[in-house]
C-alpha cells in the first residue's frame, strides 16, 4: 500500500519515492495488465506505459479517490489503448495455450470447485472487448460509464458487452452454446 507520506514525496518529485511506489504496486499492476491484454510481454509494456503516465501526472493527483484506485484506472486506460492498437494493426503475438491435453475424464466443470486456472482460461477465450469489460467491472470495480469513457463507447454498449461476456463465461464454465458476437 502507498502511504500518504510516500505519495507526498512522489508529488514533490522524489525519484526514490516513485521507485518505492513502483516496487510496492508492480505485482498488482502487472496482474491487472496481464488479465486485460492476455499476453506477458504486452502486460509488461502496459505496466511500463502506466507508470510513465503516473510519473507525469502524480503531481496533479487530487486525492479524490485512493491512490491505488487511481493507479488501476491508469493501468486500465493503458491496457485499453494497447487493445485498440491491437485491433487497428491486427493481433499482436499471443502466448501459446497452456491448456493440458484432454485426458478423457468425464469430470465436468460444474462437478468440481471452480478454480482460478479454469476461470482464467475461460476469460482468455473471450474476445478482447468482452474480457476487458468483465475485468474492469467485476474485478476492478469501475462503473459502466467509466469503462465506456475509457473504451470510447457508450455506457449502453458496455452493459451489452458485459451481459454477453458473463453469459459466455457461464456457458464456457458450465456448458451450453454461445451465439452472441461482439
Amino acid at each position: 500500500m502507498v502511504t500518504p507520506e510516500l505519495l507526498a514525496a512522489c508529488r514533490r518529485g522524489d525519484p526514490r519515492a516513485f521507485e518505492e511506489v513502483v516496487r510496492r504496486t508492480y505485482p498488482h499492476v502487472y496482474t491487472q495488465a496481464y488479465r486485460l491484454v492476455g499476453d506477458r510481454q504486452e502486460a509488461e509494456d502496459v505496466a511500463q506505459d502506466a507508470y510513465v503516465r503516473v510519473f507525469r501526472s502524480v503531481a496533479g493527483f487530487r486525492g479524490e479517490a485512493q491512490f491505488e484506485t487511481w493507479l488501476y484506472r491508469i493501468v486500465a486506460n493503458a491496457a485499453m489503448t494497447r487493445l485498440r492498437k491491437r485491433r487497428r494493426f491486427g493481433d499482436l503475438p499471443r502466448e501459446p495455450s497452456d491448456e493440458p491435453a484432454r485426458s478423457g475424464s468425464s469430470e465436468r466443470p460444474d462437478d468440481r470447485a471452480l478454480d482460478r486456472v479454469t476461470l482464467e482460461r475461460a476469460l482468455r477465450k473471450l474476445p478482447d472487448a468482452m474480457r476487458t469489460v468483465v475485468l474492469l467491472k467485476d474485478v476492478y470495480g469501475l462503473s459502466c460509464r467509466e469503462i465506456g469513457k475509457g473504451l470510447g463507447v457508450s455506457e449502453g454498449a458496455v452493459k451489452v458487452r458485459l451481459h454477453r461476456a458473463r453469459r459466455r463465461l457461464k456457458e464456457a464454465l458450465f456448458g451450453g452454446s454461445v451465439r452472441d458476437e461482439v
